[in-house]
């Protein structure tokens, strides 16, 4: 054989070796990602061959199908639009799903392990079963009626969020965001509706897509009171001690000085720890939270769960919604040294505090449990496409951050705030409500937000439900009042005494 022969012939051989080599890659490493790419339009519509399972919650769907003549044999669809978006999500042709409908993806598909079964029963019947469905905690009443209390405030408020929980197991009774979104033309399977809406909601200025209840942090204003108050009772205070207040308290080394609400508002010299947090008196607080330490500050907000930042809300064996880390902030001089004036005014939620709408339910959840936190959770059961129970929700304590005595005397203080305070609008007939109002100021020349924390016991001295409501930029009068009303609707809501 000729040297150019030869040649050729290595040519040919290398040129083998590599389209063979780039088979195997092709199917032994790539395989998974092609056959699951957004551009693999085979996979997509064999997604759409069966219908995707419900989402429903206290026997409503939430999310269901609906059959179609098209290539794509089912459209996904949300009967109550802007009602539960901010929980449900949306599931769009791409795969970009969110919300329940990404966490709780593989089983609304079908694909997951735990309907293997199912899917075996499938190749012996023929049968082409749905997905898998997915049953909720929310109170469809208690979420209804904090959506229309939120909208229709009487402040004409835009923004704002409300959490409810069942505290005994952190089941969230109702979830809202506002604004929200309707999540029907983004489950469309025409590409330019969904895109014409995306964009819209997407470049929205009040943005609509963010879930201010747990993905949002602001400051918390009065209601951060609560947690200097227990920091307070740990560290060998009762509701009766007696701490500083006056009409007007200056940090060390800060000019600006800290003062209440209103004049009458504890102007005396002392005031005891109970009456403090009844009358929301800011003096009294900003000089405890400087006597008991930034340390002891931080580390009781730690202990309730500022600074988790892998908490998520949804199925208790894993997934979920994420939700944003609320902060206290350093609290220190750039030389490491304690800042008294940052200290004083995070005590009262200002400065760098910061917290999310589910944290301020938890708060108070933890207080109406007896100082036991549970982890918060949305998704009551698992049901095969015959409804066959898959998973069932065990609830679980998230942790303990304080003493039962503690909890006990925070119930008694924050019932007070309702009955003889700043919470009266959140009194419920036939309930013991408890809770905390909260005025925070935030950027230069804007209104302040309005928030209200709260719990409520039944006549059994069950409790039942508890809250947290935030409003943004609430102007006029008193910020934290709409929420007080708002709260006390929604904990009726969702102990079944309706909500009107």
């Amino acid at each position: 054989m000729n040297a150019p022969l030869r040649k050729a012939g290595v040519v040919v051989l290398v040129m083998f070796g590599l389209l063979f080599g780039n088979l195997n890659w092709v199917q032994g490493y790539k395989a998974d990602e092609y056959r699951t790419s957004d551009y693999n339009r085979r996979v997509t519509v064999a997604e759409y061959e069966r219908p995707r399972g419900i989402i429903e919650a206290d026997g409503e769907p939430l999310a269901e199908n609906k059959a179609t003549d098209g290539t794509l044999k089912y459209l996904r669809v949300y009967p109550d639009k802007q009602l539960y978006a901010p929980v449900i999500g949306y599931k769009p042709v791409n795969n970009a799903e969110t919300g329940i409908e990404r966490s709780e993806d593989e089983f609304l598909a079908g694909t997951s392990d735990k309907l293997f079964a199912d899917r075996l029963s499938d190749m012996f019947t023929g049968d082409n079963t749905g997905g898998g469905n997915v049953v909720l905690t929310l109170s469809t009443r208690a979420q209804e009626v904090a959506w229309k209390e939120l909208t229709g405030n009487e402040r004409g408020v835009a923004k704002g969020a409300a959490v409810a929980l069942d505290p005994r197991t952190g089941a969230v009774q109702a979830l809202v965001s506002m604004p929200s979104y309707d999540p029907n033309p983004l489950a469309s399977h025409d590409e330019k509706t969904f895109q014409s809406a995306f964009k819209k909601l997407n470049e929205d200025r009040d943005k609509p897509l963010l879930n201010r209840a747990i993905g949002d942090t602001k400051p918390p204003g009065s209601t951060m009171k609560v947690l200097i108050a227990a920091a307070a009772l740990q560290n060998g205070y009762t509701q009766q001690t007696e701490i500083q207040a006056g009409s007007s308290y200056t940090p060390p080394g800060s000019g600006a000085p800290i003062r209440n609400a209103e004049d009458e508002v504890c102007p005396g010299s002392r005031i005891t720890l109970k009456e403090a947090l009844t009358e929301s008196c800011n003096t009294g607080f900003a000089q405890l939270g400087v006597k008991l330490g930034a340390d002891a500050v931080k580390n009781t907000a730690q202990a309730f769960g500022f600074g988790q930042t892998d908490l998520t809300v949804g199925n208790l064996d894993g997934g979920g919604l994420p939700v944003a880390a609320s902060q206290t902030g350093e609290m220190a001089n750039p030389d490491g040294s304690p800042d008294q004036a940052a200290l004083a005014q995070s005590s009262i939620g200002q400065r760098d505090v910061r917290m999310t709408p589910l944290q301020g339910a938890m708060i108070a959840a933890t207080v109406a449990n007896g100082g036991k936190q549970m982890r918060p959770y949305l998704v009551q059961q698992l049901l095969s496409p015959e409804r066959r129970p898959i998973y069932n929700a065990n609830p679980k304590t998230l942790r303990t951050p304080i003493t039962a005595q503690v909890a006990a005397d925070l119930r008694e203080m924050m019932v007070s705030v309702v009955e003889n305070g700043t919470g009266r609008r959140a009194r419920i007939n036939g309930f013991e409500v408890g809770g905390k109002t909260g005025t925070a100021q935030n950027a230069e020349g804007a209104s302040p937000h309005g928030w209200f924390i709260g719990f409520a016991y039944n006549d059994k001295g069950e409790a039942v439900s508890a809250v947290c409501v935030m409003l943004e930029n609430v102007s006029g009068g008193h910020a934290s009042a709409v929420a007080a009303q708002i709260s006390g609707l929604i904990m009726r809501a969702a102990a079944g005494r309706g909500g009107d």
